[in-house]
């Protein structure tokens, strides 16, 4: 119960970070998209550093979570994300929480908790060998390579889902990696500084990271948050279970499983179709330099 109250806790700290990162993010040049240039300009905004602290008080929080419990059970909690930012956005200034699109909201939560209940994720105990992370984290690369290849070539709402999805797979592997430093904590500290994961658990984040700026940058948030709340579960549970040896029900609850995913994609259209969110992308662009 306490992985999940953390894991809860996670979910609306990055919705926090993804609200104010956007509001900044979307003002940036077009000429920054895939450039450092992008980080440099947001680095200027108070709104955005506040977004970065919101973030690393969601990697906190969901640390606690992974030390507590698996990656399957964690990481699907963050799709709480995406009601929490609508909240966010309908409680900050000019708006009110009666525009909040609460069926959308509502058919999520639902979708989440159903799954959540039918696979029934259990903690596994494997620990994955080096042949393990190279398949895995070669897998979730090739696959972020060839979206990012896709998003290069397109503009609007289809780069921002392209690259919402690509950076959920950035942010399920750094969690993967996260989880792994978490089980080196009963070893001491000099342990986790040994350990490589912890490494590559910082270059996979910042890779995250950038690319979400750049999600935020190409579309709003009716693109990109839905994209990250679905990938996000299903890329995290592949990876615990191929990783770790997580364990998920599987038989007659797959159809419960499919239900509570099924639950969760009406939800994030209805919420995407909110106009709450549509007005939230009509920000002033910066002028060219």
């Amino acid at each position: 119960m306490i992985a999940v109250v953390l894991g809860l806790f996670a979910a609306a700290a990055n919705a926090l970070a993804s609200v104010l990162q956007r509001r900044v993010a979307k003002t940036a040049p077009d000429a920054d998209a895939f450039k450092p240039s992008l980080i440099l300009d947001v680095l200027r905004s108070p709104m955005w550093l506040g977004g970065i602290g919101a973030l690393i008080a969601a990697f906190l929080l969901q640390a606690a979570a992974l030390s507590l419990a698996g990656l399957s059970l964690v990481q699907p909690l963050l799709a709480a994300e995406l009601p929490f930012t609508m909240i966010l956005i309908a409680w900050l200034p000019p708006r009110g929480l009666r525009q909040v699109p609460w069926t959308g909201v509502v058919l999520l939560t639902a979708g989440l908790a159903g799954l959540l209940v039918a696979a029934s994720p259990g903690e596994g105990h494997r620990t994955p060998g080096p042949v393990a992370w190279i398949v895995a984290t070669a897998a979730t690369a090739g696959c972020a390579g060839g979206l990012v290849a896709a998003a290069w070539f397109v503009r609007g709402p289809a780069r921002a889902v392209l690259l919402g999805v690509t950076t959920s797979l950035g942010f399920a592997l750094t969690a993967a990696f996260m989880n792994a430093v978490t089980r080196r904590f009963s070893g001491g500290f000099a342990a986790v500084l040994a350990s490589w994961q912890l490494y590559a658990m910082a270059l996979a984040g910042l890779a995250s990271l950038f690319l979400l700026q750049n999600a935020l940058h190409s579309g709003s948030l009716v693109a990109v948050q839905p994209a990250l709340t679905v990938a996000d579960p299903v890329a995290s549970i592949a990876l615990g279970v191929g990783l770790f040896g997580e364990h998920v029900r599987t038989g007659p609850w797959l159809a419960a499983e499919a239900a509570g995913v099924a639950l969760i994609l009406l939800g994030s259209i209805g919420i995407a179709r909110s106009p709450l969110l549509h007005g939230e992308h009509a920000v002033t662009p910066a002028p060219r330099r």
